[in-house]
């Protein structure tokens, strides 16, 4: 009997797993870690994920990534199809490479993120393969303290969590990588962590999200593109005249409620779905950086917790669409 399909959150944040068949340590090889590494880049870039952590242990993978509009299943599907290829080409065999399907759970707490990117990060430590996280190779550990290149993760968006410069935000996530290495959960398996114990489906139900009703909706009637591309100028203009506000009060000082819930939209809106910086919708709402951060992460909690909030944010998403 198939599988059913579940419902994901557009712009929801996952941790993300899945491990090798037959107990193989296949990544333990350079060349191997490289190949999934670059197939993981692309997926990234095509699908628009944004990368919170990421680790790649020599048997299985962890990824913390918020989606967007295309729906994880593809994103994760393709992930993992283009490295069988790949390792079993140059292996010269054939079959299955992975144990099961992708294991996913929506993280809906900012307190849970948290710990999610330092257990990722800390998974080699963890695993007695290194004794400081910034000596594995093929992590996001490195890229957030600055020290490689074209970096999978988002950087300036998670270090905004953890605080307002970059060198503050830095010593902050290395303070509690290091509070946190000992904690009993640390080296547990992803079904006995913290986050994932919560909000259990009923038994016997898979946990894997594979499509967005919405999204797959638009899909069939519109396209995989269906949403225009849009500067953060245009979104603010049209997101005002749809919510029939002024312009000038939305990038006013005002605290009044109304226009609060309406820069939260937008910027929501702005960041998950239309994939614009926010360093640029703080620019257009003439607020700081941090300040639009901090919106940002008022409306993702709300997104989940608040079906009004969510209606309104779904209703204002198709009408900048023009669907």
């Amino acid at each position: 009997m198939p599988r059913p399909n579940r419902i994901v959150v557009e712009g929801g944040v996952y941790h993300v797993y899945n491990r090798l068949a037959r107990g193989e340590r296949v990544f333990g090889e350079e060349a191997e870690a490289e190949g999934f590494i670059a197939v993981l880049r692309e997926v990234v870039k095509r699908d628009e994920l944004t990368v919170f952590a990421w680790c790649l242990m020599p048997n299985h993978y962890h990824l913390a990534v918020r989606i967007g509009a295309v729906a994880l299943g593809r994103a994760m599907r393709s992930l993992q199809l283009k490295v069988t290829r790949g390792v079993n080409r140059r292996r010269k065999v054939f079959g299955p490479l992975w144990q099961s399907r992708y294991k996913a759970k929506l993280i809906s707490d900012q307190r849970y993120l948290d710990q999610l990117m330092v257990y990722i990060h800390l998974n080699p430590v963890a695993a007695g393969l290194v004794d400081d996280p910034a000596e594995y190779p093929w992590s996001g550990h490195t890229e957030l303290l600055g020290k490689r290149g074209k970096p999978i993760v988002e950087v300036d968006e998670v270090l905004r969590l953890f605080g307002r410069s970059r060198r503050a935000a830095r010593s902050a996530y290395v303070r509690q990588l290091k509070g946190m290495v000992n904690d009993e959960w640390i080296g547990e398996e992803p079904g006995r962590l913290p986050w994932w114990r919560l909000g259990r489906p009923p038994k016997g139900e898979d946990e894997d999200p594979e499509v967005s009703i919405r999204e797959e909706r638009a899909r069939k009637v519109q396209g995989p593109d269906w949403r225009p591309r849009l500067e953060a100028e245009q979104l603010v203009a049209r997101g005002a005249r749809y919510l029939g506000l002024e312009l000038d009060d939305l990038q006013s000082r005002s605290r009044d409620q109304d226009l609060v819930k309406a820069r939260e939209l937008l910027v929501l809106l702005g960041a998950e779905r239309y994939r614009i910086k926010v360093k640029e919708l703080a620019q257009q709402l003439r607020k700081s950086a941090d300040g639009i951060s901090q919106a940002l992460a008022r409306a993702a909690r709300k997104r989940v917790t608040d079906t009004a909030f969510r209606a309104e944010l779904d209703r204002l998403d198709r009408l900048l669409a023009g669907t």
